[in-house]
């Protein structure tokens, strides 16, 4: 398996990330240890957790995803150096608000150690933009937690490219950390929320991107092709959105060429993303063993021009 640079950041991850936010939700403990066991094992490198993860569950808080990582971690399945571990801060876990403000970072990130049980955070993303914050007061106490040696590098998720540009030219005014990566939803589905001015800025300066909902939200696994196919399920209040004639049409096209390399549409749809220019890895989840594996072999599917050339059709 060939890693990738993951922008400036001096990382290297596996071309598919584990994302957590299902550990502790619809993953139990015991489950969410042989998920992450396996994924390893594969030979891949990078989990993607949360602080916020998983609040929206009735009787939770946040930060039972980092917990039930920093657990695992504590099994010493995988020496620590050799994993990527990606978390992110700025949602409202009780404070009542987005929150970037440095005195927020500051408090949240020894949480976020703690739950995890590590000394240190490889990549700490801003979650969302903070209207509220400056970014030279969120980048300053990135910079004092990068000083200390509590986070290694420093990304954004769902800022747009104008939000992006102001952080770049804030971090040169000032002189301070530029974000390295940044992690937008991008999938078969979902494209323009990357695609054009956003995918370009990152390509320009060289941004890692680790993108969110390969899957939109489990629809691409093609598990969901009518309405009733929802009923029940944790994130039916997203898949209903996707079917639509267009979202069959990208289903039509994940079957043939799932059929053609004799894989599934959920190992197609990743692997898709994983193709698409800009990308670093994209972020998927697995709930079982047999999921887990639609992600391992989609970082090792190569897809051709024409197989490319069908899908990007299909999610036009």
């Amino acid at each position: 398996m060939q890693y990738r640079h993951l922008g400036r950041s001096g990382l290297s991850i596996a071309p598919v990330v584990f994302g957590g936010n299902v550990f502790g939700w619809t993953a139990d403990e015991q489950t969410s240890f042989k998920l992450l066991d396996a994924f390893f094992d594969a030979g891949y490198n990078a989990i993607d957790t949360a602080d916020v993860y998983s609040r929206w569950v009735e009787g939770h808080v946040g930060g039972e995803s980092e917990t039930v990582i920093g657990k695992w971690l504590k099994t010493g399945h995988v020496a620590r150096d050799k994993m990527v571990i990606v978390t992110k801060v700025g949602m409202d876990v009780g404070q009542g608000k987005i929150d970037l403000s440095a005195k927020w970072i500051i408090e949240e990130v020894e949480n976020s150690l703690k739950r995890l049980q590590t000394d240190y955070i490889d990549l700490y993303l801003s979650h969302t933009f903070d209207a509220d914050t400056p970014h030279e007061e969120t980048l300053s106490a990135y910079a004092k937690l990068k000083e200390q040696g509590k986070i290694r590098s420093v990304g954004c998720s769902n800022f747009d490219a104008g939000q992006l540009q102001a952080s770049f030219d804030t971090a040169t005014h000032a002189g301070l950390p530029a974000y390295d990566v940044i992690q937008p939803e991008y999938n078969l589905y979902t494209r323009d929320r990357f695609e054009g001015p956003l995918a370009d800025l990152c390509i320009k300066e060289n941004i890692g991107v680790i993108s969110y909902y390969a899957l939109a939200a489990g629809f691409l696994t093609g598990k969901y092709r009518k309405a009733e196919d929802t009923h029940g399920k944790a994130r039916s209040y997203r898949v209903g959105d996707y079917l639509n004639e267009k979202g069959h049409a990208i289903l039509a096209a994940l079957d043939t060429v799932a059929k053609e390399t004799g894989t599934t549409p959920a190992t197609v749809a990743i692997a898709w993303v994983a193709a698409r220019p800009g990308i670093t890895a994209p972020i998927a989840s697995a709930t079982s063993l047999s999921q887990l594996d639609a992600m391992i072999k989609a970082g090792n599917l190569a897809l051709t021009k024409e197989q490319m050339d069908l899908l990007n059709t299909a999610g036009a």
